[in-house]
């Protein structure tokens, strides 16, 4: 609620808590979501680019044995996405075209898993305006 509220400070600083406390070994799901919404609440492009990296690679942290076996594996492939969405958006922000669409590459491939209901019709949306902002270069 702070984070769209606007006080991105202070989301920051309350997410932050909830990361340490989450640690290192805490539920995938939960780490991933949280960096995702740690990147949403950065202001420097560098920054928000490294916590979208690591709601990724919380992502894909668990081997693929393991995943399909985890309760969380259908919600972390459901996120698939919107975390390739997030980073080819601060590939772009950060005038790195190549990489941009390398991950919006990967965003409409994941697309697939994604439901017809609004979350997914919205993320697919988003993918579409990105993919025209990149052609418009």
């Amino acid at each position: 609620m702070l984070l769209h509220g606007g006080d991105r400070e202070e989301a920051r600083n309350r997410l932050g808590t909830l990361w340490q406390q989450l640690g290192p070994d805490g539920d995938p799901l939960h780490r991933c979501t949280l960096a995702h919404y740690l990147a949403d609440a950065q202001d420097d492009p560098d920054t928000e680019l490294a916590w979208d990296l690591r709601a990724l690679s919380a992502a894909e942290g668990l081997e693929d044995g393991r995943l399909a076996a985890h309760d969380s594996a259908a919600a972390l492939r459901a996120l698939y996405p919107s975390l390739h969405l997030n980073l080819a958006a601060d590939y772009a922000k950060l005038r790195r075209p190549d990489a941009a669409r390398a991950h919006l590459d990967r965003a409409r491939a994941a697309s697939d898993t994604l439901d017809d209901d609004r979350y997914g019709q919205g993320v697919r949306a988003a993918i579409d305006r990105l993919d025209r902002r990149l052609r418009e270069g």
